[in-house]
């Protein structure tokens, strides 16, 4: 039974990457639930509509609407093997949802958690500057401009993102561990979640969640 790979980890601890060379590894998609809803917003459908003000109200999209989105995605071709999710689920009532759509498709749910300590999250997001010419992200601490406050690529002056100041940070963490508990718990009770070290060179954290995929492949899938 192909799996579905629920990857999780708060911003900062390299999910993307590291879903980025999972996807390829694996040869299956990532299904990146943001993605999908932003482009649907943009469309000129009652569901665009929908998807619009839902978001403009600070709102969560309905599951009914996230049920009808990922079994659509998930039929598709290339998730003949399985799939990478990002973003979903969020609450339990997505991941008992997303567990019905995987009994309904043939697929199996596990959970992956990146874990990486607080300090060095604040760290690797505090210490971003993004060129805002050419959209080149660096970092002070761990790959600094050759020119302070300069891209390297085209001279443009370094910004910091108003979301990457400390005390921002620190309320995009917090948010991050109190809507994420619960989903550990979930899949940890139901024997379904790794625990992944997320510290080390991005090379070494890959090698670390391959393992583990690898691990969980040679079991029964469950959902």
């Amino acid at each position: 039974m192909p799996d579905m790979i629920v990857l999780m980890g708060p911003q900062g601890a390299g999910k993307g990457t590291q879903a980025e060379k999972l996807a390829v590894q694996l040869g299956v998609p990532i299904i990146a639930t943001g993605d999908i809803l932003r482009k649907l917003a943009e469309a000129d459908s009652e569901l665009g509509r929908q998807i619009r003000e839902t978001q403009n109200d600070g709102r969560l999209v309905p599951d009914d609407v996230m049920a009808k989105i990922i079994r659509d995605r998930l039929g598709k071709g290339d998730c003949q093997r399985g799939c990478i999710l990002d973003g979903f689920p969020r609450t339990i009532p997505q991941a008992k949802l997303l567990d019905e759509l995987g009994t309904e498709q043939g697929f199996g749910v596990r959970a992956i958690i990146i874990s990486v300590p607080r300090d060095m999250l604040l760290k690797r997001l505090s210490g971003r500057r993004t060129c805002p010419v050419c959209g080149t992200i660096y970092n002070i601490y761990t790959r600094p401009s050759k020119v302070d406050g300069v891209c390297d690529l085209d001279g443009g002056k370094l910004l910091t993102r108003s979301d990457d100041i400390p005390e921002a940070i620190e309320k995009r963490l917090a948010l991050f561990d109190e809507m994420t508990k619960p989903l550990l718990d979930y899949y940890k009770g139901s024997r379904r979640l790794s625990e992944v070290d997320g510290t080390g060179e991005i090379n070494e954290v890959f090698n670390r969640i391959s393992s583990v995929v690898q691990r969980a492949a040679a079991l029964p899938s469950e959902v």
